[in-house]
């Protein structure tokens, strides 16, 4: 049957979203954008590229994991009576295939709910999943996991399961993981699941790599942003003078990324009216990344009401997948 879409987020609304997060984070000391801002057509190209990047581990140590574990994980979503997997952040839903063979293996699968902000790609991806999944209802909804959990749809029957991978949770700050997951258990009911993506705690010389390659495939994808308000808000960046930046906080045990302006510079964004200052050698963070220990990941999920049950990590340890349930 041809999928459901449901639509919560508008073009509009992304559109309002943009310009207020642009105006914050422009005027704010020290400048900064949220990352979901990469993720226009060339942006989501950018980054699968990047994915198979020989410096990049995570998406291969997840799959690794998802190949040999979801059997694993299928098994306990068919003891928690779970019939429904729904996908934050759903882009092409191709790791999550392994997921859905398995649980449909295990005979616990009958829906499907990928969330995604971007209605073209979400309708193109759940289109493909209702053809390759006969008999499978597809349901995608086109909302912001940061804003619209409480409009998830019910399950099938019996219970959800959320999975949330990728490693995206790292790209929210703490406080903003701890409302994050506040209301992703207001949105569950008691005994559904969690099936989180964590990147973990590693040496820099791994770490840097990944999001600084020797390709430069990563610095395209971070000025691609500035490519997105010079597109979307009228803006005048000299988007190839700015130098990519990566670095490894210790303390606070995530990566950031970051554009530098190499000269002093005045930006116009025509769209808001507004003009923004770069001093030489100033720093624009785009996005920060966390890694994760298994007591925190832990710690986290029980703050929020929610219990880990199971810890899977690839063979080198450098990516974790847990499932938690709703308590």
């Amino acid at each position: 049957m041809p999928p459901a879409i449901e639509v919560h987020l508008t073009e509009a609304d992304a559109a309002a979203s943009l310009r207020a997060d642009v105006r914050d984070g422009l005027t704010s000391q020290p400048k900064w954008l949220p990352p979901k801002w990469f993720y226009d057509a060339r942006g989501s190209e950018l980054f699968e590229r990047i994915t198979e990047l020989p410096e990049y581990y995570p998406t291969r140590a997840e799959r690794e994991i998802l190949a040999t574990r979801a059997p694993e994980f299928a098994a306990a979503a068919r003891a928690a009576g779970v019939d429904t997997l729904v996908e934050l952040g759903s882009g092409s839903s191709e790791k999550t295939r392994l997921l859905l063979d398995a649980m449909r293996a295990a005979g616990t699968l009958r829906r499907f709910v990928p969330l995604d902000v971007s209605e073209s790609a979400l309708a193109e991806s759940a289109a493909a999943i209702a053809a390759d999944y006969p008999g499978l209802a597809v349901h995608g909804v086109v909302a912001d996991f940061t804003r619209h959990l409480e409009l998830l749809p019910s399950s099938a029957g019996g219970r959800r399961a959320v999975a949330f991978l990728g490693g995206t949770i790292g790209n929210l700050v703490p406080e903003e993981r701890a409302g994050f997951l506040s209301a992703l258990r207001k949105a569950l009911d008691t005994g559904e699941l969690l099936l989180l993506g964590t990147d973990l705690v590693k040496a820099p010389g791994v770490l840097l790599p990944a999001y600084d390659d020797a390709a430069g495939v990563t610095a395209e994808f971070n000025r691609n942003v500035l490519r997105v308000l010079n597109r979307e808000l009228g803006a005048d960046f000299d988007v190839e003078a700015f130098e990519h930046v990566a670095l490894w906080d210790a303390e606070r045990e995530w990566i950031e990324m970051r554009l530098r302006a190499p000269r002093e510079m005045r930006v116009h964004l025509a769209e808001l009216g507004l003009a923004v200052r770069f001093a030489a050698g100033e720093e624009l963070r785009t996005e920060v990344s966390a890694k994760f220990r298994r007591d925190g990941i832990a710690a986290e999920l029980a703050e929020a009401d929610l219990r880990l049950l199971h810890w899977w990590t690839d063979a080198r340890a450098r990516f974790a997948l847990s499932a938690a349930v709703a308590t």
